[in-house]
This record gives structure tokens, C-alpha cells and sequence, in this order.
């Protein structure tokens, strides 16, 4: 009998940096060539500017080089460094304001919740990826910027309500409520792009309880069981409601499937360069000198 290969595992991001800790800069490459597009990723989604998101990353992957060894893992590395961009992200948004007003334009699911009485489908608008993925940008940068950040972290970079809290310094409860009123925010300016025009947007009806923000609470399980079966059977006899909940589900899976973008070489060659300069390895180049 042929035995089975041995599958590779890739080491952890704690294994990473404990190597890094050793003295193997190789291990410090990985780590952050593991991190960047998402970082990039992030500083696209805060600054609305690919310009700005280069200079985010970069800023924050050189920072990473010179702080790596002061990291004490109290929480994860993800954490850590979604809260180095961040603050890079807020000194650039002050720095653009002090120069000038800058006009802006702009999955958990609940087991047997209430979720799963909306329809299945997905709008056929979401065939439409590109004006879609246009107007999510234009609806991120309309937000406030603490729902902004919340709402990215969350719902696109995927990171835990508690992650979220930790990168931020605030509560989880702070969280969840600027999430909830961020979800809705941008399910209200997707919303004509899925139903076609602003007059087909489904109306609450008269006595009809707030489903959008109590989709997102049920999203953190924050609704009960007795609560979620009430909604379902709303949901059942009201069609108007039932195409709100459709549209917000669409608009969650619209963040959490938004693509990770490739980083510019010329920022990976940038970074690597940094590196180097700055943790010179006693074990020798890179394997990718």
C-alpha cells in the first residue's frame, strides 16, 4: 500500500512570530506576506483611495518590523495589526482635513432563526459585481467613520465582535450597536441598486417591527429563541419585510465575500526592503534574496 503523503501545515501566526523572536527574519516575511493584502484590504475599504491604502500598508508593515519583538500576544496577531492600520488610517484622515474639507461621496447564521424565512435567493443585481461593489465603497465611505471601521472589521475582514472591541479599545457592547446602525446604513444605500430603482425599495407597513436591525442583532446572537420564532411567522405573512431581510442578508454576503486584493509589487518590494534594513537575520538571506 502507497502511504499518503504527509500534508503540509502551515505554521501558525504565534509560531511565526516566536521563530521571528529566534532570529528567523524568513519567518517574519511569511507573517507579513500572510497579513498584507487583507491590511491592504482594510485601508481600501477606510480610505476609499488606493493611494492612501499603499501608504496605509506600508506605514503599517514597516511599523510591524520595528515593534514585532514588543508584541505580547494578549491578543491576536490579526488584532494587532488591524489596530497599527487603523491608527494610520486616523492620522491621514486628520491630515486631509486640516488641509482640507474633504467632500466624501461617497457567516454566522442563526441555526433556526428567523434568517432562514427570508427567500434564498440572491437578487439577480448581484450578477451586476462591479456597479455593486462601486456603490458598497460609496456606502462605506458615507458612514461615520467609528460605524465605518466597526463595519469593516466585522463584516469584511471577518474578525470576532471581541477582536473587534480589542483592535478598537471600546466595549463589545459599543461594537454591536454602532453595527447595527452601520449594516442598516448600508443595506439602505445598496438597497435601490437591488430592487432597481428607489420606488420598488419594499415600505415597512403599518405596526411592522424594525427587521433589519434585528437581523443584524440576530447576526450576533443577540435575539432569543421565542423572539426568532415571532419574527419568522412575520416574516412568513409579511412580503415587504421578508424583501427587507432578503436585502440585507444580500448586503452582508456582498461584504463578506469581497474579494482580498493583490498587493502592488512595488509596496511588497518596498516592505521587504524595510525588513531587511531594519531585522537583519543571523541565519542567513532570505529565501527570497
Amino acid at each position: 500500500m502507497t502511504p499518503t503523503p504527509t500534508e503540509k501545515v502551515e505554521p501558525t501566526d504565534a509560531e511565526l512570530l516566536e521563530a521571528a523572536r529566534g532570529g528567523d527574519r524568513r519567518a517574519l516575511e511569511a507573517l507579513i506576506a500572510r497579513h498584507q493584502p487583507r491590511i491592504f484590504r482594510f485601508g481600501m475599504r477606510m480610505c476609499g483611495d488606493p493611494e492612501d491604502a499603499k501608504d496605509v500598508l506600508q506605514d503599517t508593515l514597516v511599523a510591524v518590523t520595528r515593534t514585532w519583538n514588543d508584541f505580547r500576544g494578549e491578543s491576536s496577531v490579526s488584532t494587532w495589526l488591524y489596530s497599527i492600520a487603523r491608527s494610520f488610517c486616523l492620522k491621514r484622515r486628520r491630515k486631509e482635513k486640516q488641509a482640507a474639507d474633504r467632500v466624501e461621496t461617497l457567516e454566522h447564521q442563526g441555526g433556526d432563526s428567523f434568517v432562514h424565512a427570508a427567500a434564498e435567493r440572491q437578487p439577480d443585481q448581484l450578477v451586476r459585481d462591479g456597479e455593486l461593489r462601486t456603490a458598497l465603497q460609496d456606502a462605506l465611505l458615507a458612514l461615520d467613520e467609528k460605524q465605518r471601521e466597526v463595519f469593516v472589521l466585522r463584516d469584511v475582514e471577518g474578525l470576532s465582535a471581541r477582536d473587534v472591541a480589542d483592535s478598537l479599545g471600546i466595549s463589545v457592547e459599543a461594537v454591536k450597536s454602532r453595527l447595527h446602525r452601520a449594516r442598516v446604513a448600508v443595506r439602505n444605500r445598496l438597497a435601490p441598486i437591488f430592487f432597481g430603482d428607489e420606488s420598488q425599495v419594499p415600505a415597512s407597513r403599518p405596526g411592522c417591527p424594525d427587521v433589519l436591525t434585528m437581523y443584524s442583532q440576530n447576526e450576533e446572537q443577540e435575539i432569543s429563541a421565542d423572539l426568532c420564532a415571532e419574527m419568522e411567522r412575520h416574516l412568513e405573512a409579511c412580503e415587504s419585510c421578508r424583501a427587507a431581510c432578503d436585502s440585507m442578508k444580500a448586503t452582508l454576503h456582498l461584504c463578506r465575500t469581497s474579494p482580498v486584493p493583490e498587493v502592488p509589487p512595488e509596496i511588497q518590494a518596498q516592505v521587504r526592503s524595510a525588513l531587511r534594513a531594519l531585522v537583519p537575520s543571523p541565519l542567513g538571506p532570505s529565501s527570497t534574496d
